[in-house]
């Protein structure tokens, strides 16, 4: 008697993670409503020393390890993820409890095959809806995705480009500005909320400064290897 195929889950949601044990449990508590409708969490460890890896066993479909950096554990999730979309998502990240529908019901449009979401920043300071104001109004103007804004794409679109790039830093812009040749993004206005830590840790101006100029670099040509050095030692 032939056994019934299983369905794959429609989204994939590729979490990867390095050290996260403090805020990764909330991520994925957020998700389980969408892991009940079938859809597939996938964390993908980078070599954690704390709890992340024990936390999130019991919360995800899947828990994969993979070398230490975005790209290769983006690519690792990817790899083994099974839904017809694929969407990437930071540890530190909170979605809205319907991202699932949100996504599915904009990327079944014609020509509609990947996109991002809006972000605002957790806390009340001002600066900080300032800041992803201005996060959201360029990634509109430019069609340039960055991770914190959780890219999604087909599964489809993804192998056609190749995938993750094969860099240390700046993967979620070279991988924008591929899928960009496509089409430009959906945009999803419902917001991701996002940890302002960076900016806490290492300052505001700072970070600002560094992050414009870490991407200012990267568009002039400078290596993605001497960039992902420089960033190491400045954020330590």
């Amino acid at each position: 008697m032939a056994v019934a195929a299983v369905s794959p889950a429609r989204i994939s949601v590729v979490i990867p993670a390095l050290n996260e044990e403090g805020c990764i449990a909330r991520t994925l508590d957020r998700l389980q409503a969408m892991r009940k409708r079938g859809h597939e969490l996938i964390v993908v460890d980078g070599g954690s020393d704390d709890k992340t890896v024990a936390v999130s066993t019991a919360l995800a479909d899947r828990l994969v390890r993979a070398p230490q950096g975005r790209a290769s554990q983006m690519r690792a999730g990817a790899a083994v993820a099974k839904g017809s979309v694929i969407w990437f998502l930071h540890a530190d990240t909170l979605p809205v409890d319907n991202a699932d529908m949100l996504i599915q019901s904009r990327i079944v449009q014609p020509g509609a095959q990947w996109g991002r979401f809006d972000i605002q920043f957790s806390g009340e300071r001002p600066v900080f809806k300032m800041i992803a104001l201005f996060m959201n109004l360029r990634s509109r103007l430019s069609g340039i995705a960055t991770g914190d804004q959780g890219i999604f794409l087909a599964r489809e679109l993804y192998e056609q480009v190749g995938g993750i790039p094969d860099i240390p830093l700046m993967e979620d812009v070279a991988l924008s500005e591929s899928l960009k040749r496509n089409s430009r993004p959906l945009v999803i206005s419902q917001k991701l909320i996002s940890s302002p830590r960076r900016w806490e840790k290492h300052g505001i101006a700072r970070t600002i400064l560094k992050m414009w100029g870490l991407r200012f670099a990267y568009f002039v040509g400078i290596d993605p290897v001497l960039l992902a050095k420089y960033y190491a030692v400045d954020s330590r």
